[in-house]
């Protein structure tokens, strides 16, 4: 090889070793613009996983004291996803169906959500389904015959809530898991929480 080729070489060597160093600064410098957030704990992403209860596949069981939600599947598995659940003393429990789903769903406290946190007042005239709304992506209605509990399964703008007993008694998914669970459950599918 002669002193131009080497040259050459060299050159092309260094050009990519300086694009290679670019790719890498930019990509830590959009990092640092992301906002910080807590990374939602690794038990609580959506996982296949062995089922032992005596539900019929379908079935979506909640277990509030473990915060998940299995959607129960054939041959003892089940979908688990991590949830947030109700305040104290504010959970349903019982059994439901699916009366009614809904994509980027509107909002509207109750009186008695009002009541107890009277920040909630400002939305009163409720807020419009989107990326702002506290129902996040997908609602699933819980019903009892005919009656609407006022509960529901839905998404969250607060996925780093997951795990934790907050809402003022629905359970909250990440949106991405309640898109999930949204597309594979259609009415009246039982609803199990304990």
């Amino acid at each position: 090889m002669n002193d131009n080729n080497v040259s050459r070489r060299t050159m092309v060597l260094g050009c990519l070793a300086l694009m290679l160093s670019g790719c890498a600064q930019a990509r830590s410098t959009r990092s640092i613009v992301v906002p910080d957030r807590p990374q939602l704990d690794p038990r609580f992403r959506q996982q296949l996983v062995p089922y032992d209860g005596s539900e019929s596949p379908g079935t979506i069981v909640v277990n509030t004291s473990e915060r998940f939600l299995y959607a129960v599947e054939e041959g003892g598995w089940a979908t688990r996803y991590g949830v947030a659940v109700g305040e104290e003393g504010l959970s349903f429990k019982g059994s439901a169906t699916v009366g009614r789903k809904a994509e980027w769903p509107s909002w509207t406290p109750t009186a008695s959500m009002m009541s107890r946190k009277p920040r909630l007042l400002q939305y009163a005239d409720g807020v419009p389904g989107g990326p702002n709304n506290p129902l996040g992506a997908r609602a699933l209605y819980l019903y009892q015959g005919a009656r609407d509990t006022l509960f529901r399964i839905h998404g969250t703008n607060e996925p780093w809530l997951i795990g934790t007993a907050v809402s003022n008694g629905c359970i909250r998914l990440t949106n991405e898991d309640i898109v999930d669970l949204y597309d594979r459950t259609p009415l009246e599918t039982p609803i199990l929480v304990i």
